[in-house]
């Protein structure tokens, strides 16, 4: 069964940090472009960063500086670390797998972050 799994999230302190997993089963990522979502109540979705198979990696402006997106094949792993965090990073964050030119594209279920003091 091919699936995603988010963890990591949690309750933090402003100013503190969190590192985020997405695991793959049932495939492999390493042909996919790996992107990390992020959905606050009441607010759309949101890209936060993502990855590409070749290592090449892209963050939202409010991303930049703060968080570090890496993969790790042996794992079949990407990670999210998120650093000084605030109030306003608080949502469901999902990690997405999508393979170019294809019409692969997997979500994992997601993974609450809360930062609030």
């Amino acid at each position: 069964q091919i699936r995603l799994a988010e963890s990591g999230g949690g309750l933090v302190q402003p100013g503190g940090s969190l590192r985020l997993s997405c695991a793959g089963s049932g495939f492999t990522l390493d042909r996919y472009g790996l992107c990390w979502f992020r959905h606050a109540p009441g607010k759309e979705r949101e890209g936060v960063s993502c990855i590409s198979n070749r290592h090449c990696t892209y963050y939202a402006d409010f991303a930049k500086g703060r968080f570090t997106i890496s993969r790790d094949a042996a794992k079949n792993t990407v990670y999210l670390h998120l650093n000084s965090l605030k109030p306003e990073d608080t949502a469901v964050y999902y990690c997405n797998a999508r393979r170019p030119a294809t019409s692969f594209d997997y979500w994992g279920q997601g993974t609450q972050v809360t930062v609030s003091s």
